[in-house]
């Protein structure tokens, strides 16, 4: 919990710093923006808790009353009753008229901002619409004669409102050519996406989609799947290959596959050390067996089979070493609020990585108002990291104060060291 002079001081420099609340956590160091908001909300409404800084009791009552006077019988400007009178602060005067007159003051428009490109979007609308103008206005939440300005400041003047419809006087022998071109188009479409279909099939989801990545072989096989429903020509034309190369290719095709026992040996090898070896321990392994060949050879058809060694992958602090007690209870349920402080507090450990290595940090917070009770930071998240930090925390707490201690059930908060000294402190 916050002292008065704690929160007087953060007050005073949110004021001198125009209300600026990143700079003064960043100053020194509490409380968050929220908090800050609301203790400035209580200096100015109850300016009798603060007196170093009170600018309630600075005016009479008559003069407040004549500031509010003032305001409402000269066109309700609070800048404009501040110089005619010479006081006080435009937030001071704001909070009078909320005092003396309330619901009177005129609150700002919260009108939305539309940006550039909307109200581009929205010129194109006027201009290529099948309705009313006022349909388009009604759905921006402007007025109709703004989108006129928007297309007066966007467009020439020459630029009508709405485009006029254009007659077609083409003749039928055009508009039959017309419809055949649109034929052979979405027959040229359709093909690209059955042969964007297939290479996806080929190469894998993982890889580029380009037909041009495919090698010769891979042409070849994806022309002999589609060949039932396409032209051979098409076909090759689509995807760029001469017809003596897809000669050669399914005559290759055709021929058995020399490696077919080498691949049923690498296989082997492969799963009987659970997916560990890549290529060049397999090829080792080969060379044991008295079987010659080339390391790229042993590559390529793991390659092809997806036969892909596992790697050790790092994994981040975890504090879950499953359930090694009773879980506690669920008290909090999602509901982080508190009304006096060491009501509740909560816990958690922190990872950071620096240069030096690792560090954790463990941290109580007071959910009245999220102040950090205790602390403490090693290099090794074990029992004395959390320990150490609960026995702080519980050096703070007075007669009668039993808060509730909300954690992530991890093992630290249930090891036995920490259920004796929840059950030794009282906290629950």
């Amino acid at each position: 919990m916050y002292s008065r002079e704690e929160k007087l001081k953060a007050v005073e420099l949110f004021i001198r710093y125009d209300k600026s609340p990143a700079s003064v956590i960043r100053e020194i160091g509490y409380p968050c923006r929220a908090t800050l908001y609301a203790w400035h909300e209580e200096y100015l409404a109850n300016g009798c808790d603060m007196p170093s800084v009170n600018n309630y009791r600075r005016y009479t009552e008559e003069q407040r009353r004549a500031a509010v006077d003032h305001f409402f019988e000269h066109g309700q400007c609070l800048a404009r009753t501040i110089r005619a009178l010479g006081y006080p602060s435009q937030e001071l005067l704001a909070a009078w008229i909320d005092e003396l007159e309330p619901g009177r003051r005129p609150k700002r428009s919260s009108a939305k901002r539309l940006t550039h490109e909307n109200k581009q979007r929205a010129v194109v609308d006027l201009i290529t619409r099948k309705g009313a103008a006022k349909d388009i206005a009604d759905e921006l939440g402007v007025e109709r004669a703004t989108l006129y300005n928007w297309k007066r400041k966007l467009l020439d003047e020459e630029v009508p409102c709405k485009l006029p419809r254009k007659r077609d006087d083409r003749s039928i022998e055009e508009l039959e050519e017309y419809a055949e071109s649109l034929r052979r188009d979405i027959d040229r479409l359709e093909l690209q996406r059955t042969i964007l279909e297939g290479t996806v099939e080929l190469l894998g989801k993982d890889r580029s989609v380009d037909p041009g990545m495919l090698t010769n072989r891979e042409k070849t096989i994806l022309v002999e799947s589609l060949r039932p429903t396409h032209k051979l020509n098409v076909l090759l034309d689509a995807l760029g290959m001469a017809k003596s190369s897809y000669l050669y290719q399914r005559n290759a095709l055709s021929k058995p596959d020399k490696h077919t026992d080498l691949l049923i040996r690498i296989t082997e090898i492969f799963h009987e050390s659970d997916g560990r070896y890549g290529y060049r321990r397999v090829h080792a392994a080969l060379r044991l067996d008295e079987i010659v060949v080339s390391e790229k050879v042993v590559c390529r058809i793991m390659k092809e089979e997806g036969l892909i060694a596992k790697r050790p992958t790092k994994r981040k602090y975890s504090s879950y070493k499953g359930e090694i007690s009773e879980a506690p209870e669920n008290l909090v349920a999602r509901d982080f609020h508190a009304d006096d402080p060491n009501l509740l507090w909560l816990t958690d450990i922190a990872e950071f990585s620096i240069p030096a290595g690792k560090i954790y940090l463990s941290s109580i917070i007071d959910c009245f108002d999220g102040m950090c009770i205790a602390w403490s930071q090693s290099t090794s998240p074990n029992a004395d990291l959390v320990n150490s930090m609960l026995d702080a925390a519980a050096s703070k707490l007075h007669e009668g104060e039993h808060p509730i201690g909300h954690s992530d059930r991890g093992c630290h908060y249930r090891w036995p060291g920490w259920i004796e000294r929840c059950e030794r402190y009282g906290i629950t």
